[in-house]
């Protein structure tokens, strides 16, 4: 719980309809089930101490005096129990009858929470027995203590400042303005709803989009408990398809006609940080709502819920292709909006071999399509130096000839050997000047090739590239337009692939799939025995983790002590967590010190959440002290 993450669950019991002492049983034992697993946050479904199909059974006081019975009594069994738990259940007042949510903590009645919409059309005809509760702000006295009556409360964590939560009911998460809206506005990072929705063909599909929908637009967690097996079959059917979402993202969902719990882990410092990220969202007091203090002990939750490997590249085949279309597409309109700005009909591109010029190369292609330009307009330069094997240079020419392509060659080892003569290098010590002067060589011939022929010079550089810093100042760094710059390498990977398996030519799929197979290499060091001798992941780390690394710190804003621990979790059996470390550590150092090349990048299209652009997304200094991070770090043991 320090780090956010806060233990939830929705449960539906096995009611008995009319029965308050045995839906009491059943909602304890539900709540005991949650507490094993250590939930600090426990929802349970609408009206649950009567049951829902009651009818007008709710007009008879024997049904409402044991449903009040009930309630003391739950109460009073959850002394000892460390969480905010949420039962429903029907409740007279000032002469109306009312659906509310209870609110319990440590054995004491905080607030009850009217249901604001009661539905009367179809299935549902709720106001033959139940009012409104939308313009209903009141106490009730409960013992000796006076406990609030409204809709617009939001119970507050008095050790965990972050740890808000509003209530709403069924049919209002279902109207064009929900009580949760007021409520997040007002501060409530997490929203539950006791809901009794009965089943319909397709209706699971529209629940689930709804919850997912409201928990995206209002930046929380929402927590559906609804009702299930128990209740009267006589019209209806209820499938206890119970729901927790965090913005956007589903994170647990129960197997309908079951009756189970399920759990979840909702990071509220990340919804909190989200918000105030969204210069949009209203501030806290721009809502009417009243604070309801209570109590949880803050530990250490146990994570069980799954991190993507790839935060930036879906699972799912289906929509990882649709993406990788996507994404395809933004690159060449933003490459074709710039060519056809300046009026240019050429384009260049330095050709390697490697993973990111070839996919600059086929953005350029489908550019060239898109404007009707012919292929020959396209030019493509190789040009081999000290490090470059065979491998590589055969299929920059086979998949420059496949895209129809000009290939001009240009051998630059005597250009570079002249070039250490003249600054006094010595060619046997290969070192970050031997290196960079080979880059920086390639770009200078690229950059006057590009004059020559009046062409653009599309750059190859990625995200993960730039976080790290792994480009050559004025070298590689540079291009008159970067199609990849916002593309990481783990995602530069699949784009290849989709066109490989997309593109219906056998030769372009073979060349793109060897280049696939070829490690990544800069190439700046003479190859053993043939092979490439300098392989990047040795020498920075694995692409897999710093696009982890940089999706958590930059995305969502994780503390290093965060992402490590994600990391652990998500990569356990991968990597031990000295390595993780290690990379993390390496990741944050360089990280800060390589600002000073992404404040100087050349334009290049946003394709994701993430971007290193200092015109757009990052706006960081060049001389930024990474200290306070690098400390956090240094207090981890593995």
């Amino acid at each position: 719980m320090n780090q956010g993450f806060i233990k939830v669950a929705a449960g539906t019991p096995q009611v008995t309809v009319a029965d308050c002492k045995a839906n009491t049983r059943a909602i304890l034992e539900v709540i005991r089930e949650m507490e094993t697993q250590h939930a600090k946050l426990m929802v349970l479904p609408e009206l649950c101490i009567t049951g829902y199909t009651c009818q007008d059974l709710f007009l008879q006081r024997r049904l409402l005096d044991s449903a009040w019975e009930s309630l003391l009594t739950i109460a009073e069994e959850t002394a000892d129990v460390d969480a905010l738990i949420f039962v429903g259940l029907p409740m007279r007042m000032n002469g109306k009858l009312y659906n509310v949510a209870a609110a319990l903590n440590h054995g004491n009645i905080l607030g009850f929470v009217p249901k604001t919409h009661i539905p009367n059309y179809n299935e549902f005809y709720e106001q033959r027995h139940f009012a409104s509760g939308a313009d209903v702000w009141t106490d009730v006295t409960v013992g000796e203590e006076s406990v609030p009556f409204a809709s617009n409360l939001i119970f507050s964590c008095e050790g965990l400042p972050e740890l808000t939560v509003g209530a709403e009911i069924c049919e209002d998460l279902w109207v064009p303005l929900p009580p949760s809206v007021n409520l997040a506005q007002g501060g409530a990072h997490i929203i539950v709803n006791l809901s009794a929705s009965d089943e319909m063909v397709g209706k699971d599909s529209y629940r689930r989009d709804l919850v997912k929908g409201q928990s995206a637009r209002l930046v929380c967690g929402y927590i559906y408990a609804t009702a299930g097996e128990g209740e009267s079959s006589q019209d209806l059917v209820f499938g206890g398809q119970n729901l927790i979402a965090e913005n956007g993202t589903m994170l647990a969902e129960a197997k309908r006609f079951q009756n189970t719990v399920i759990y979840g882990e909702i990071d509220v410092q990340r919804l909190a940080d989200e918000r105030r990220r969204l210069s949009t969202y209203p501030a806290s007091d721009d809502a009417d709502c009243q604070i309801v203090p209570f109590e949880v002990e803050v530990e250490e939750t146990s994570l069980t819920r799954k991190f993507a490997p790839y935060p930036f590249v879906p699972s799912v085949k289906e929509e990882r292709d649709m993406r990788c279309e996507e994404i395809l597409n933004i690159q060449a309109m933003g490459l074709k909006k710039r060519m056809s700005h300046i009026h240019c009909q050429k384009a260049m591109v330095g050709l390697s071999g490697g993973l990111d010029s070839t996919l600059a190369l086929l953005v350029i292609a489908r550019t060239f399509q898109l404007m009707g330009l012919p292929s020959e307009n396209i030019r493509c330069i190789t040009m081999p130096c000290f490090g470059t094997t065979d491998r590589t240079y055969q299929n920059a020419c086979k998949l420059s000839q496949c895209l129809g392509a000009a290939l001009t060659e240009v051998n630059i080892k005597e250009a570079v050997n002249i070039h250490f003569r003249d600054i006094g290098h010595d060619d046997s010590v290969h070192d970050v000047t031997y290196e960079n002067c080979q880059a920086r060589e390639r770009t200078q011939i690229l950059m006057d090739m590009a004059n020559q022929e009046g062409a653009l010079l599309v750059g190859t550089g990625d995200l993960s590239e730039l976080a790290l810093g792994w480009a050559t100042y004025n070298g590689d760094h540079m291009s008159m337009y970067g199609v990849n710059a916002s593309v990481p390498k783990t995602l530069v990977r699949h784009l290849v692939r989709y066109y490989a398996d997309t593109c219906g030519e056998k030769e372009l799929e073979e060349v793109l799939l060897d280049i696939l197979d070829t490690p990544v290499s800069p190439e700046l060091l003479p190859p053993k025995d043939g092979k490439i001798a300098q392989k990047t992941e040795d020498l920075v780390g694995p692409y897999e983790l710093h696009d982890f690394y940089l999706y958590y710190m930059l995305r969502a804003g994780f503390e290093p002590d965060k992402i490590y621990r994600i990391a652990c979790c998500t990569f356990e059996g991968t990597y031990d967590k000295a390595t993780i470390l290690k990379w993390l550590k390496i990741f944050y150092r360089r990280f800060f010190a390589q600002q000073f090349k992404r404040s100087c990048l050349p334009d290049g299209p946003k394709v994701g959440s993430v971007a290193l652009s200092p015109r757009g997304d990052l706006r960081m200094p060049s001389d930024a002290s990474a200290e306070v991070w690098m400390e956090a770090l240094e207090k981890l043991e593995v």
